[in-house]
């Protein structure tokens, strides 16, 4: 038999729920409200109208916000987000924690400054890398 095209092709574990999380959308996945910011787009297979698989996993910008839907900007070409909107139902969102990491190295190094500046000495804010570590005796008695 030759391969089907069709939209849901090749899904049966992307879509798949999770164990005992099978049924009815909880109806938290509806409450969060949405503004204009960085979100992760995940199809849920427990929704009938679900997004196509090329979008899974992908995160995207909420640019225009529905009853229903989201509308979403995404398209990466290399280096830069193009313009590609879709639409989606709100079941296949949810806010992306991806900058989190960063933002938190961020306020650190501004504490960071903040205090060198009251004692007056210079800090080394860039990540460096892990030294090696100290140099120790291995005893291989009683071993």
């Amino acid at each position: 038999m030759t391969n089907t095209k069709g939209k849901r092709r090749g899904t049966l574990c992307m879509f798949s729920r999770p164990f005992r999380k099978h049924g009815i959308v909880p109806l938290a996945t509806y409450m969060p409200i949405y503004k204009k910011g960085d979100v992760d787009i995940k199809g849920m297979g427990t929704v009938q109208e679900v997004l196509h698989k090329c979008y899974h996993g992908k995160t995207g910008r909420v640019y225009s916000v529905t009853q229903h839907a989201v509308g979403l900007v995404y398209r990466q070409v290399k280096d830069e987000i193009l313009d590609k909107r879709i639409n989606v139902h709100i079941e296949h969102i949810k806010p992306s924690k991806s900058q989190d990491n960063f933002l938190k190295c961020v306020k650190e190094n501004d504490q960071k400054k903040k205090e060198a500046q009251k004692i007056g000495t210079w800090i080394q804010l860039n990540l460096q890398p892990t030294p090696p570590r100290e140099a120790h005796f291995v005893s291989t008695k009683g071993a």
